[in-house]
Parts: structure tokens; C-alpha cells; sequence
């Protein structure tokens, strides 16, 4: 007959080393995080900190006259909102004021010009044709035309625009070959208009040819062409406003002139044509390292109506001459790469150039979120100081450490011994807490605001709760008459029942509250949900196999009346000795 498998008792005795080394190992690896990254304190959000408030205004655009309107506003703050906040605990502020403005406050600590690239980035991505280019910097011989590649360049800075500006001169080879570049841009015009062949492109250069031949060719020209040759040759992409003006109230079907950089550097102008494909047909943008270049790359996949386009597009431009081969990748108004095309393509695509991680990841970031539906410029830039924050703050920490305070007197009061397994597993859970929040500032830009910190003086309620239903339930075994060690594997079950179900149910709260509120809520909905799963993890990992040791210790089996454990003062009675009284043999004159 078979031995029945002896199962594991309620008293039998668990083994808290492991537990106690696992959890050690953790506050050791979080502790080394905070030296290896450099980070010490947690990110402050712009309530403690201070940081910096940009004024957005919408503009006003040709041929949309009611276009900044309610819903367009709130559409316009929920995608900046997103691009700042990445996954919305970095704390930036996104709001709307009055019928035209955005206001976005930025914590200090956060990169500051890249937050302002993200504001202020409309993102109006379209894919444009090249009709032809030319050096954009009047110190080049405007005659020669360089071609870009598919590893051509992204925008360049501001600051590299202003230099450029500054040490560049005009020089005679921009004028002189201002009549050349006209003709360029009346054939290009005229090479756009017919069917893509090899024998259109023969006989656009026989066109050229012939330009060439008659100086007076172009005065016949059409007015709109004339217009687009004059703003071409005139255009100096070094300087700023120039570029940003040349294009303003330009539609999709238009033919338009934009400035870009090439893989030196040096500034490059293009006459480009309409656009069939733009940013809302892209699905999906992602930075990634390009495995063959080693370069930051952005790829992008389609929609399937945009697949069809994109497969449309290249499939015209694959067989022409260079430049005409080439799309250019425009991003608001400036051309950030101009690939050439060898084969159809559809399914997705790659923007390459010279790109840093931090660049990569901003386009993409700006893509993925869509483009905004109005048009903004900064109206002002200010600084915000944190005065009423400190001040907030300093009475609140005030109020948590009474609080704390009150429940470690109530602990040592009821408690006694057992307040020091409490109190050590407060002071872990205030260890991995800080950590964590420290590490999550430069992970996910976590801020630690306000409402952030009342997040943590409430779990120090939930945490201490935790620790009382536990104690609470080896009382209850020490009252049956169960000795201690017995008495806490017992108990331990029932507690880690009632602990997880507690613990679920703030987790839950917590979450729904993440979820469906905004701005500094979230912080505070964060931080509630991170202590909640770290209460789990000190319990089970710490307070438990904790208990379990000092169990084993006399000051605790002994029942000493500082322990918490004492029998006496748990009201247990002590068990009745039944005594024999002495019996003595029957007198049978008795009987």
C-alpha cells in the first residue's frame, strides 16, 4: 500500500534566510544604481523646483480662417502634452489659456532645449518630389548641385544657422549664375508636368539644351514659374527668416522651395513638388541604430492607404535622372533627408541623416504623436520659481514625520517588542521607495511633486496596516493556547490573505485614478501604486522571514512582557492541572 505524500503543516517552519538575502540583494543592486547613474536625489517636479513656463500662441493661417477654435486647441495641448511627459509622470504642465494660448510648464532638471523642440515642433511631415537643388549658402557657386543621398543630413541647429549666417559673404558666382539657375527651375517645372520616362527625361535635357541656347526663353515663361525662379535664385538658406517665410501659406499640391543641409553641412536648396504623401499616413515612427551605417536612423511604417501611396510615389521617381530621383523627407518646412530611389518602396521607410540619439528619438517621438492641427510660436519664455513649493513642502514633510512620529509611539505603546520589526520594515520600505523614485527620474522622467509626496506619507498608513494585521493574527493564535513559533507560521496564511486583498484593492484605486485623471493626480496616483506593490514585497521578503527569526529567540518564546507576545497580557489562562486525591482502601464494616 502506498505511503500518502506528507504535506507541508501550518506549523512547519519556513527558511527566512533566503528571503532576507534576496531583498538585500535588491536594496544592494538599487543603491549601486544610484552611484553608477550619478543621481542621489529624486527629480523635483516645477512645484518644489521651479523650472520654466513657455507661452504658446496659434497663428493664424492662410485659407483657414476659424481654424484656432476649442477643439483644435485641446487636440493641440494633448499632443504636446504627451511629447513632453513621454509616459506622464515627468510632470510638465500642458494648459490652455484663453482662446489662442498654451501654457506649458517644464521642471527644472529637464533639457530644457529639447522640451522646447517638442513644443514647439508643429511636425508637418510630407514627402516631396525633387525637382532640383542647388547650393543654399551665397558664398557657394550657386551652379553646382550637389545630390544628396539617402544618408543626407538632418536639420541643422539654430545656432549653426546663425553662425553660417554671420561668417557668410555674397560673392559674384551666386549672381553670375543667377540666369542658369533660373533656366534649372523652368525645365525642372517642365519635367514635373510631363509622364516619367526615359525619353521625357531626354528630352527635358534636349529642353535644357535648347534654354540654354535662348536667354529670352524664360521671359515667356509662366508668371507663377517666373515668381518661383526669382524666390529660387533670390533664397539664402543661411538666413533663418528667409527659410521660414519662404513657404508660409504653401498647400500640399504646391510647389515650394525649402533649404536643407547636406552630410557636410553645407546648406542646400531645392525646388520640390507636390506632396501625395504626408505625416498622417505614417502609422508608426521608431529611432534605431542603422545595422550597416552604425548611424541613428528613424523608421517609419505606413498606413496601408499610405503603403499604396508611398508604392506610387517611388515607383516614378525610381527610373528618373538625378536629382529627379530623389524625395525629400519635409519636415516643418525644412528638408531633413533626400533620399534617392533605386526601386519601388512601400511598406515603410527610413529617415536617415545626422542624427544623435537625443535628435532620433525627438522626431520619432514628434511623428508617432501626430502633427499639431494649428500652427504656434513662443510668446514668451519665463523662469518659475519654487518659493510657494518650498514652502508647501516644508509643512508638509513637517506633517508626515508627526505622522510618523504618532504611529511609532502607538507601535512601541501596543506593540512593544514587535514595534522593532515594524520599524525596520518601515525603514526598508522607506530605503527601496527613495531609491526607486531617485533611478526613475532619469529612466522615465518621473518628478517627484506635491501631490507625489502625499502619495508616500499615505502609504505609511497602508504599510503599517499591513504590519498589523499580521501581529495581530499571532495574537489570535497565542490566545488558542499556541506557543510562539507555531503560532506565527500559523498565523502568516490568514494575514497574507487579508495583506494581498488590502494591497490589491489600494493598487486598483490607485490605477484607475492614474488612468483617468491628468497632470500632478498622476503624480500622486503613481506614488500611491509604487508603495502599494512595495508594502507586497517588504512583507513577504522582510517583515515575514523577520518574525520568523526572532521567534526562534527566548526574549520572544519566553513570553517576556516587553515582547508583545506576553500570554498574561493577552488574557490567555494559563491550562487547569486536574489534582488525584489520595484514595484509601474500603473498611468492609464500612460497606
Amino acid at each position: 500500500m502506498a505511503t500518502p505524500k506528507k504535506s507541508r503543516g501550518a506549523g512547519a517552519q519556513s527558511k527566512p534566510g533566503r528571503a532576507l538575502s534576496l531583498i538585500a540583494i535588491i536594496m544592494v543592486a538599487l543603491v549601486g544604481g544610484m552611484f553608477l547613474s550619478g543621481t542621489f536625489t529624486p527629480r523635483l517636479g516645477i512645484d518644489l523646483a521651479g523650472g520654466t513656463s513657455i507661452t504658446l500662441q496659434a497663428k493664424n493661417e492662410p485659407g483657414k480662417p476659424n481654424a484656432i477654435n476649442k477643439t483644435n486647441m485641446d487636440t493641440a495641448a494633448d499632443i504636446i502634452n504627451r511629447r513632453v511627459n513621454g509616459m506622464g509622470v515627468s510632470e510638465a504642465e500642458v494648459q490652455t489659456q484663453g482662446n489662442n494660448n498654451i501654457i506649458v510648464n517644464i521642471p527644472k532638471g529637464t533639457n530644457e532645449k529639447q522640451a522646447r523642440d517638442q513644443v514647439g515642433t508643429t511636425a508637418q511631415l510630407y514627402f516631396r518630389p525633387v525637382l532640383t537643388l542647388a547650393s543654399g549658402s551665397p558664398s557657394a557657386d550657386s551652379s553646382a548641385s550637389p545630390s544628396p543621398s539617402a544618408s543626407s543630413s538632418s536639420k541643422a541647429t539654430d545656432k549653426a544657422t546663425d553662425k553660417a549666417s554671420s561668417s557668410a559673404t555674397p560673392s559674384a558666382s551666386a549672381s553670375a549664375s543667377a540666369t542658369s539657375q533660373g533656366r534649372a527651375v523652368t525645365d525642372a517645372l517642365k519635367a514635373d508636368a510631363t509622364p516619367s520616362s526615359s525619353a521625357s527625361a531626354s528630352s527635358s535635357a534636349d529642353a535644357k539644351a535648347s534654354s540654354s541656347a535662348s536667354p529670352s526663353a524664360s521671359a515667356s515663361a509662366d508668371p507663377a514659374t517666373t515668381a518661383l525662379e526669382k524666390k529660387f535664385t533670390a533664397l539664402d538658406c543661411t538666413d533663418k527668416k528667409a527659410r521660414t517665410q519662404i513657404n508660409e501659406g504653401a498647400k500640399a499640391t504646391d510647389t515650394i522651395i525649402a533649404c536643407g543641409t547636406d552630410s557636410s553641412g553645407a546648406w542646400v536648396k531645392y525646388i520640390l513638388g507636390p506632396s501625395e504623401v504626408n505625416g498622417k499616413d505614417v502609422k508608426k515612427a521608431q529611432a534605431v541604430i542603422n545595422q550597416q551605417s552604425g548611424q541613428w536612423v528613424v523608421n517609419m511604417d505606413f498606413t496601408g492607404s499610405g503603403s499604396k501611396k508611398f508604392a506610387a510615389t517611388t515607383t516614378k521617381l525610381k527610373d528618373q535622372q538625378q536629382p529627379m530621383n530623389q524625395f525629400a523627407i519635409v519636415l516643418d518646412g525644412d528638408v531633413v533627408s533626400a533620399p534617392s530611389v533605386s526601386s519601388t518602396l512601400s511598406a515603410s521607410a527610413e529617415i536617415s541623416g545626422s542624427f544623435t540619439q537625443e535628435s532620433a528619438q525627438d522626431l520619432a517621438n514628434v511623428l508617432s504623436y501626430g502633427a499639431l492641427p494649428l500652427t504656434f510660436h513662443e510668446q514668451s519664455v519665463t523662469s518659475v520659481t519654487a518659493a510657494l513649493g518650498g514652502e508647501q513642502l516644508h509643512a508638509g514633510l513637517i506633517a508626515g514625520a508627526i505622522g510618523l512620529a504618532l504611529v511609532v509611539i502607538y507601535l512601541v505603546v501596543y506593540y512593544r517588542g514587535l514595534s522593532v520589526i515594524a520599524l525596520a520594515s518601515l525603514i526598508t520600505s522607506g530605503i527601496l521607495t527613495y531609491t526607486i523614485m531617485t533611478l526613475l527620474g532619469p529612466a522615465i522622467g518621473f518628478a517627484l511633486n506635491l501631490p507625489a509626496v502625499c502619495g508616500a506619507i499615505v502609504a505609511i498608513g497602508i504599510t503599517a496596516d499591513s504590519f498589523i494585521v499580521f501581529f495581530e493574527r499571532i495574537r489570535d493564535e497565542i490566545r488558542e493556547g499556541r506557543s510562539v513559533r507555531p503560532a506565527v507560521e500559523r498565523a502568516w496564511p490568514r494575514a497574507r490573505r487579508t495583506i494581498l486583498v488590502s494591497d490589491f484593492v489600494s493598487f486598483l484605486a490607485a490605477a484607475v485614478l492614474y488612468i483617468v485623471t491628468v497632470g500632478k493626480v498622476q503624480g500622486f496616483a503613481f506614488t500611491l501604486g509604487l508603495t502599494t506593490l512595495l508594502d507586497v514585497v517588504v512583507v513577504f521578503l522582510f517583515t515575514k522571514p523577520l518574525m520568523t527569526l526572532l521567534a526562534r529567540t527566548k526574549f520572544f518564546t519566553g513570553g517576556h512582557k516587553w515582547s508583545g507576545l506576553d500570554p498574561k497580557r493577552l488574557g490567555v489562562q494559563p491550562p487547569l492541572r486536574r489534582t488525584r486525591r489520595a484514595t484509601r482502601p474500603v473498611d468492609p464494616k464500612e460497606a
